[in-house]
Order: structure tokens, then sequence, then C-alpha cells
């Protein structure tokens, strides 16, 4: 299966919006009358990292994003906090007319999405948790984004970036030759190369420490949330995604086996079902 085969069952289109300024590249699909969902990646990753949930999601008006300063969408120079992340999403929101959606985050977009919960509780409809970051700052982790995504960067070797992806993966089977070769793209585009420290901004400890998600924080999160967790998740262990289950009020937890980084991808036979049906709790 590819990308492509993935998609096609259904129609979904390519574009970019004006987000305030800066050009956000979208795939969009699904029931444009239904209520959003809105896939977000992780740590210079780009959207394709959903690309086995579309189509699963299509009852929905589905929306998978590159993040800022991620993929293809623009990259202003600076070094990028949450608040950043956060800001262009709802900026996102209001360029395509989203008043208030379910967020889907993986990773950094999970943390990007308990942000906007906690502070655009508004606009937050659900809230999904996937391997999410934010919780903790573990040097050695985050010792190992910073050099393993500098290092497929900065030196045009595709093996390095094929070690990158499947640093994420229980399987590396799961980091596809395909995804390899969109990522490898995307990494040696000149404005990637130039912007990379400052998407590993938050790799720094005194920076990634002003914007974690506190207990205290997370106990605001009113909206339904469900936390997806694999058990070989190489960027985080179990005890995080329990902590945050504990601390979310009502919070659902699923723990998967042979998981790591990417549940939804990994996983996506047994995510996506979970997924539809926490949606159907929560809409509205």
């Amino acid at each position: 299966m590819s990308i492509w085969t993935e998609l096609s069952p259904i129609a979904f289109r390519v574009e970019y919006v004006d987000a305030a300024g800066v050009p956000t590249r979208t795939l969009r699909a699904g029931n444009p009358d239904a209520e959003p969902v809105v896939f977000l990646h992780g740590t210079s990753g780009h959207l394709e990292a959903f690309a086995r949930n579309v189509v699963a999601h299509a009852e929905y008006d589905v929306h998978a994003i590159d993040m800022l300063g991620h993929g293809y969408t623009g990259k202003p120079d600076r070094p990028y906090e949450i608040a950043d992340y956060v800001r262009h999403l709802l900026d996102y929101f209001d360029a395509v007319g989203i008043s208030r959606a379910h967020i889907v985050g993986e990773s950094l977009g999970g943390w990007v999405g308990a942000r906007t919960a906690t502070t655009h509780p508004e606009r937050v409809q659900s809230l999904q948790l996937l391997c999410a970051g934010g919780t903790v700052a573990n040097p050695a982790v985050m010792e190992r984004i910073k050099t393993s995504t500098r290092d497929a960067v900065t030196t045009d070797d595709v093996e390095l970036t094929r070690k990158r992806l499947r640093l994420l993966m229980a399987d590396p089977a799961d980091a596809t030759e395909e995804l390899v070769e969109v990522r490898h793209a995307i990494y040696h585009a000149p404005d990637f190369v130039a912007n990379v420290d400052n998407l590993l901004s938050l790799q720094d400890m005194e920076r990634r420490t002003r914007n974690l998600l506190t207990p205290e924080e997370l106990g605001r999160i009113t909206q339904p949330t469900l936390i997806v967790w694999g058990r070989e998740n190489p960027f985080g262990e179990v005890p995080e995604a329990s902590a945050m289950h504990e601390n979310i009020p009502g919070s659902q937890l699923e723990l998967f086996e042979r998981c790591g980084h990417w549940p939804q991808h990994e996983q996506a036979e047994l995510y996506n079902p979970i997924s539809l049906e926490f949606l159907r709790k929560a809409a509205g």
C-alpha cells in the first residue's frame, strides 16, 4: 500500500491556506458539513503521518496540516514555542472557518492540542493525545530527537532519514520507503534546512521547561480526552501516559502492544475504530 492507495477511496485535496500570512499546507477530505477533525503531527513531521486515518474518518470534515515551520508550511525565522504553534493553529481555524474542532495530536501535536484546550477551550470540542509530548523534560530523549533530526537534515544521506523514521516505529517495516522518500525531500528543502534549529527549539531544556504542561493545567482540561500510547514508544514510557490519564478528568487511556510513537499509523486498524467511537460520543 502507498499513501495514494490509502487515500484513493475518497475525494481529497491538498492545498495551501493563508493562516495570518503563513502559507499552510493542508489535506482536506470528508464531509465539509460535518464537525471538523484536525490532525496534528509531531516534531519534524508532516501531514502524511495520517495517511492511514483520513479515509476512516471521512464522515467528518477532515483536516491534516503541516504545522508551523514543518513540512511545506511557511517557516518564520524564530525559535518556536507552544504558544506559536497554538496561534498558527487558531489562525488556520479562522482562515478556513472552523469555530470549534476535534483535535487529534500526535507527539508535539498533542502538546499543542492540550495547550489549545486549556487556553482556548471554546475552540476545542474533543482532544486526542497520541503519544503526546510536553509533560516531561528527559535530557536523553531530547538529545536523541535533536541529534537524529539534525543529522538527517544536514547530511544528504537517505539512510539517516530512514533511521530517523524507523526510530519512531516498533516494526521498521512501518517506516515505508515511500514515507522515507517524502520525509527526505522535506528535510532537504532549503528552507527546512535553514529552519531546523527553530523547530528543534523545544529540545532546549530552559525553553522546554517553561512550555511544559503541568498536572494543574491538565486538570483544567474539560473536553472529552482520549490518550493513546504505544508500549514500545521510544520517546516516552507508559507512566507518562498513566500520569496524563490521572490528571485529565474523565479521560480514556488505550495502550497498544507492539507499537512505538505513531499509534495512528503503526496500529491503524486498531486505532481508527477506537477514535471513531470516541468521536461519536464526543460529537456535539
